[in-house]
């Protein structure tokens, strides 16, 4: 069964002493916003600081000063950004950021990354990075380029594993799971103590969890599709110091390491990913809006051959 994990993930700050996206928007707007790029919402938490709504395609995040969407599958992010540019007008935008990774099936998707932000362009002057090798995992980033200067506190960070292990994959394909069983298989409450969860499991299998604690959030998709199993995880808590208990869980052949303004991103990795794995691609960027982006691919080398994998050359697939 195939679907497309790797998601596209858009960040939007706006001017707070113009207007707070908790308090001066109702859910109506955000539903729209949503359906903008294909999507719709599942459900939402929220306390005095955050609301985060669960998405039929990964999670929306929106507190006073900013908003965090993230979409996985064949949507259409960038539409929903221009919704919003659209709506509420440039002036009260702080800030444009958009994001994508390399996709598994890149030849499914309707738009590539440099239609995006041509389509942005349109809106907001901005400069485009790529993150990684052209042939292998790589990120690209785009941000508007204005007088917008990030404070060094605002740390986020994103672990995305791919190709997860036999005993992973197997628990999560499991026919009737909960969504409680996958919270203990991850080990989630005892890792966020005291977080508000809103979690969701699809059919016939996948998983995704939003989860808030005063202005920290987390969330998590899980794809564990054989032939392009991808988890994400993304917080604005250090996921570098949690990446040995995930990666323990997970077991992935391949993971990503991505963050904003971790300055000791290079001592935490040496201190906290484990040996086995090999970097084969490190990158470091000090974008002109003063985020400090790192990016870092790690493999689990190969020890012995494996068969090839039989392709069905009569019925259509995208794996072909």
């Amino acid at each position: 069964m195939f679907f497309e994990g790797s998601e596209k993930k858009a960040t939007i700050i706006v001017e707070r002493d113009q207007l707070s996206l908790l308090t001066d928007i109702a859910d109506e707007f955000w539903q729209q916003l949503v359906q903008c790029a294909d999507a719709h919402i599942l459900s939402s938490i929220e306390n005095m600081h955050c609301k985060a709504f669960l998405l039929s395609e990964s999670s929306l995040f929106v507190w006073h000063d900013r908003l965090l969407i993230i979409t996985c599958g064949n949507t259409r992010l960038v539409r929903s950004v221009e919704y919003f540019i659209q709506q509420m007008g440039v002036d009260c935008i702080a800030q444009v950021s958009y994001q994508r990774k390399n996709e598994y099936f890149a030849h499914a998707q309707p738009s590539t990354f440099g239609d995006d932000i041509k389509l942005l362009a349109r809106h907001v002057t901005g400069k485009a990075h790529r993150f990684g090798e052209l042939d292998s995992h790589h990120n690209y980033i785009f941000h508007q380029q204005n007088d917008f200067q990030a404070l060094e506190s605002d740390k986020t960070y994103e672990l995305l594993a791919y190709q997860i292990g036999e005993i992973a994959s197997k628990k999560l394909t499991s026919s009737d799971l909960t969504a409680a069983e996958i919270r203990a298989f991850l080990q989630l409450e005892e890792l966020f103590i005291d977080f508000v969860f809103d979690d969701f499991v699809f059919k016939p299998y996948g998983y995704s969890i939003n989860a808030i604690k005063d202005k920290q959030y987390f969330t998590i998709h899980v794809t564990p599709q054989e032939h392009s199993s991808y988890v994400s995880i993304e917080s604005n808590i250090n996921l570098i110091a949690l990446a040995p208990m995930f990666l323990k869980i997970l077991a992935p052949k391949s993971f990503d390491l991505l963050s904003f303004n971790e300055f000791e991103f290079s001592d935490l990795a040496s201190e906290y990913i484990p040996e086995n794995y090999v970097a084969t691609s490190l990158v470091q960027q000090h974008l002109s809006n003063n985020y400090f982006v790192c990016f870092a691919n790690y493999i689990l080398p190969q020890q012995h051959f494996m068969q090839a994998k039989a392709l069905d050359s009569v019925e259509q697939s995208h794996a072909l």
